[in-house]
């Protein structure tokens, strides 16, 4: 069980940490973003690099690669928009006072947040700003969109879809994109906002935070309708696929849980450091650690398939394509690692074996000794 896994590539190219790894909705390329400055884009036919993005004065936070371009920000206080056939910076949005941390490209309109304690949302065409969100005491660390999509709600329709920022003041904040204003201020956690992910047919935004906990909000009413308790460490990463939500936490741990209830189901607890990336694919579960290893997790039995060792220090993303994974590092490489091979996934159980598994984990989630930043 859990057997080592061998890299298939190793690109080197970059000469700082990989702060960042987006795959095109396409599956044909990534993008890495660094500290040295640049990014690059690769191919996912033959893992070359097939072109070097080049201007920003300072290291790369994150990036979001689509189709046709590439978005990059960072410490420099701008974002840039790249050609991704020839490589060329199209636009520099500027307008940011301090780092820019993450951006999201959704319904053709760029968001951004920022150590200068606000968010923004840019005219993608144009380089200027469309809205300001102002309102947060300190840095805006992440921030997911939810488009209007039941017609029938007039509120959000109006609103033109909701922007939802976590801050490092402790709070998470719902925006009306149309007009700028806070809809909802989410408070509850005594800690910094560090992740956040967001159901949005079910108007609900799941946060994690250096309190230890994940809390579940109504983004509509601003209601908190559950807390998630069971960590002993910051949730760092969150991940929602099939019905269920996955945490990765400073306690070296990955809980699964279901969203409607609050419950933990499962516990993953191989990781010697911090968990510091998920990707759920396939009924696998992939996770990245500060141990510099990844692991491949059935996640319908929590059993440990496979780790993934050749990393010198934490792995920051994943990415998976096509039976490969890759892993982008802060010792700056980018692996390629060959997933053939790992068992199928296990039968999904029938609806009393599920209820007595879920039983079971709960109690091993309570008696188990406890033993983790973006």
């Amino acid at each position: 069980m859990g057997g080592g896994g061998s890299a298939l590539k190793v690109c080197a190219d970059h000469r700082g940490g990989i702060n960042w790894l987006s795959l095109s909705p396409d599956g044909q390329r990534l993008l890495t973003g660094s500290e040295d400055g640049t990014a690059r884009l690769w191919s996912t036919a033959d893992g070359q690099c097939c072109a070097l993005l080049q201007g920003h004065e300072s290291y790369v936070t994150f990036c979001q690669l689509e189709d046709e371009a590439a978005f990059t920000c960072s410490a420099d206080c701008t974002i840039r928009r790249w050609d991704v056939r020839t490589g060329r910076c199209v636009q520099v949005y500027r307008g940011h006072t301090s780092i820019v941390n993450r951006i999201l490209v959704a319904n053709n309109q760029l968001f951004s947040s920022s150590y200068d304690r606000t968010a923004r949302v840019w005219i993608v065409d144009k380089e200027q700003v469309s809205r300001e969100f102002r309102g947060h005491r300190n840095c805006v660390l992440t921030l997911a969109y939810s488009a209007p999509w039941d017609p029938t709600c007039a509120e959000e329709a109006e609103a033109g879809g909701f922007l939802v920022t976590g801050s490092t003041d402790g709070t998470a904040k719902v925006w009306q994109v149309a007009s700028g204003c806070c809809h909802q201020t989410l408070r509850g956690h005594t800690g910094a906002v560090l992740c956040l992910v967001l159901d949005g047919p079910g108007h609900t935004v799941f946060t994690g935070s250096t309190d230890a906990t994940i809390r579940a909000w109504d983004i509509l009413s601003g209601e908190q309708l559950r807390v998630f308790r069971e960590h002993q460490g910051s949730v760092i990463c969150l991940e929602l696929a099939e019905r269920l939500l996955y945490s990765g936490s400073a306690d070296r741990t990955v809980k699964c849980w279901l969203p409607d209830t609050g419950h933990c189901v499962r516990t993953f607890p191989a990781h010697r450091r911090s968990v510091s990336a998920l990707k759920f694919h396939s009924g696998t579960l992939f996770t990245g650690s500060g141990d510099a290893c990844a692991r491949a997790f059935d996640a319908q039995s929590g059993a440990l398939q496979r780790v993934f060792r050749g990393h010198a220090l934490i792995i920051n993303c994943l990415q998976v394509h096509d039976h490969v994974l890759y892993t982008a590092s802060h010792d700056g490489a980018l692996r390629l690692w060959d997933l053939r091979g790992l068992q199928a996934p296990c039968p999904r159980p029938t609806a009393k074996r599920s209820l007595s598994r879920l039983f079971n984990n709960r109690v091993a989630c309570v008696t188990a000794a406890p033993l983790q930043s973006t």
